[in-house]
């Protein structure tokens, strides 16, 4: 049953992939500097976040979670910003994301950065919170209780007008430091400031979320913390499981990863023909379309890996000696020795993502030597995908109130 309503909520995603892409609310943009600017979307009352704690996110998870109820109301800016692709020469592009601010006489807030999920529409993203429940609960959940909350959409979504980079960790990483100091000087023109930062991410953001805490450690900002929730932090160990040891409970929408990652990485390492060398002659087509988000039958996208992948991808050797597992294996996100303190949490019952896939940061900080503690693997139960990331949202927001 599970798995019959995650294909119904695809294809509903999917069939709504072409329609015209929502009005733009608000006034009109403001510029801050070279290269950023912000617009006002809207402000959301208290009733309005507590509907999202309490009505909307239990039934988009599909289980009931306790929530902090929202203190103050909160508006919604969205920045546009320069940044740069670094696995495309550094070229220079355009992007989107949010700046939610708590509605207060405060002037100082502290911030959380959140690194969103997969999305089958371009809309479906931070910057346009009314289409994604997930920035919803977050905007309710921490701005309503003091937190400035930023989200960048990732390239090629939102507003941006470039092809999308799904799982490509540089472009991942440079997207949201570059939305983290375009919103601080929004802030600043807001004659606002943030101080004390922290991380958050849901899925495909739990792995953009421990990137994009390698960079900032790397450029010497240390966060408070970051937290994630069933987050892939290996794709090509994922997909290794998928296609050697599959799982009863994997969902049909994981052929969907498949199709972004092999069509991203195809464009932006410039590797020609790669997504063809991945994908069944008779797939190509309607996976290109998806990738695109051109006008196509749902009903056509594979949901079997079968039916989806060329068959010499089910051989493990020749899967790891491919250039897409080779691209897989290099966007890895928990080779690293972090410093800050990381939580991720996994549910026990996750369609997607293996429990050893969520906890591979903790085994690999706990293999060297005596053990590096910084890095926690934490179970919220027998949870499903969404429900891991509804019932570790609160714990995120409890431990980030103890580290304040």
């Amino acid at each position: 049953m599970v798995n019959l309503i995650a294909r119904f909520a695809l294809v509903g995603a999917l069939l709504a992939a072409f329609l015209p892409p929502a009005v733009a609310q608000g006034s009109a943009a403001t510029q801050v500097g070279p290269g950023v600017s912000y617009q006002f979307l809207e402000r959301w009352d208290v009733d309005r976040l507590n509907r999202i704690l309490q009505v909307d996110t239990p039934a988009f998870a599909g289980i009931p979670v306790s929530y902090s109820p929202a203190r103050n109301a909160v508006r919604l800016y969205r920045v546009t910003y320069n940044s740069v692709a670094p696995e495309r020469g550094n070229k220079q592009v355009v992007a989107s994301g949010l700046l939610a601010v708590p509605d207060t006489q405060e002037t100082s807030f502290p911030m959380v950065s959140y690194q969103h999920g997969t999305v089958y529409l371009r809309e479906q993203v931070p910057s346009m919170a009314v289409n994604s429940p997930e920035t919803q609960l977050m905007i309710a959940q921490f701005a309503g209780q003091g937190y400035a909350v930023i989200g960048a959409d990732y390239f090629g979504m939102g507003t941006s007008t470039e092809p999308e980079g799904y799982m490509v960790m540089a472009s991942h990483q440079q997207a949201c430091h570059d939305l983290l100091l375009a919103s601080r000087a929004v802030l600043g023109h807001l004659k606002l400031s943030a101080s004390k930062l922290f991380l958050g991410g849901w899925s495909q953001g739990g792995a953009v979320t421990m990137a994009f805490l390698q960079k900032l450690e790397r450029a010497g900002e240390k966060p408070l913390a970051a937290a994630t929730a069933a987050g892939p932090l290996d794709l090509f160990a994922m997909l290794n499981g998928i296609l050697s040891f599959p799982r009863p409970e994997n969902a049909p929408w994981l052929t969907t990863i498949v199709i972004l990652s092999a069509f991203s990485y195809e464009t932006y390492y410039g590797a020609s023909g790669l997504a063809r060398s991945v994908i069944n002659d008779a797939a190509y087509d309607i996976s290109r379309k998806a990738y695109e988000r051109q006008k196509y039958d749902p009903a056509d996208v594979p949901m079997d890996m079968r039916k989806l992948m060329r068959p010499e991808y089910f051989d493990p050797q020749f899967f790891a000696a491919s250039s897409y597992g080779k691209l897989l294996k290099a966007n890895e996100t928990y080779g690293w020795l972090y410093r800050t303190p990381v939580r991720n949490y996994y549910g026990e019952k996750d369609e997607a993502i293996p429990v050893g896939v969520a906890r591979l940061g903790m085994t690999y900080a706990q293999s060297m030597g005596t053990g590096n503690p910084s890095v926690q693997a934490i179970s919220t139960g027998a949870t499903t995908h969404r429900g891991t990331f509804a019932t570790a949202v609160p714990q995120w927001k409890t431990w980030f109130d103890a580290a304040r």
